[in-house]
């Protein structure tokens, strides 16, 4: 197993930016076009884009949806793309245009019966399950609401119904620049026995090694957003620090 780089574009009113803590009022724009980014990172020698519909994740519905399938269709890299997907036919709106992976969140507490239908249907390698984690408990509906679900205890369920790969994010941690919750990604690819994507608060190539050293445990990749965008490195640095099988 390789230990992949999955950088970050996340999308409101069609702009490229970045929030801190999830929260919709500390909000930065770092680019006007989701695509040109996407390119740049593609160029960059990324295989991978992570997209998230922040106005969907908030509103429940697609609404930037047309740039995810322009990247699909335009870029050779692979794409995963989460937010306001809560049906199954936004689920095969994405992956009959060429999107590579959905990521179920909010949803996947509200109604986990019918994500493990969509488990069972799709594939867990065609459906990512995105825990977004504040002291341990799942949030939902944009970071907005805190559940009384464990994320590790939903993670095991839903391995039960096919899950193969879960996001996990430290809401403390995102968008802080101050270092990836380590442990708890760790413990969720030991306690679920699956695929673990770290994201939040990635800000340096020592965190990108320092999540590569449980590559083997389960923790396959990280999702690098503000630091791409400020500069702490780019993908091309980042891909070099992690290259080579765990």
């Amino acid at each position: 197993m390789s230990f992949t780089i999955y950088p970050a574009i996340d999308m409101r009113g069609g702009k490229c930016v970045r929030l801190i803590q999830g929260d919709y009022n500390q909000e930065t724009v770092y680019g006007d076009s989701p695509f040109d980014m996407a390119k740049k990172f593609a160029d960059e020698g990324a295989e991978w884009i992570h997209m998230v519909d922040l106005d969907g994740a908030k509103e429940g519905s697609r609404i930037n949806d047309e740039y995810v399938l322009a990247v699909a269709e335009k870029l050779d890299a692979k794409v995963q793309i989460g937010g306001g997907i809560r049906s199954a036919k936004d689920i095969e709106h994405y992956l009959d245009r060429g999107v590579d992976r959905v990521i179920i969140g909010s949803i996947a507490v509200s109604n986990t019966e019918l994500v493990k239908e969509w488990l069972a249907k799709y594939g867990g390698e065609k459906i990512a399950i995105g825990l977004d984690a504040k002291d341990g408990y799942v949030a939902t509906h944009g970071w907005i609401e805190t559940s009384s679900l464990k994320a590790v205890d939903l993670g095991k369920e839903l391995v039960e119904a096919g899950a193969e790969t879960f996001i996990f994010t430290d809401i403390a941690t995102d968008g802080m620049l101050s270092g990836p919750n380590i442990e708890a990604v760790a413990e969720l690819a030991r306690e679920t026995g699956k695929s673990v994507i770290a994201s939040g608060g990635v800000s340096s190539l020592e965190d990108l090694a320092a999540l590569k050293k449980y590559c083997d445990q389960g923790v396959s990749g990280a999702i690098c957003g503000k630091s791409l965008y400020t500069g702490k490195f780019t993908v091309t640095e980042a891909l070099e620090e992690v290259k080579g099988s765990c």
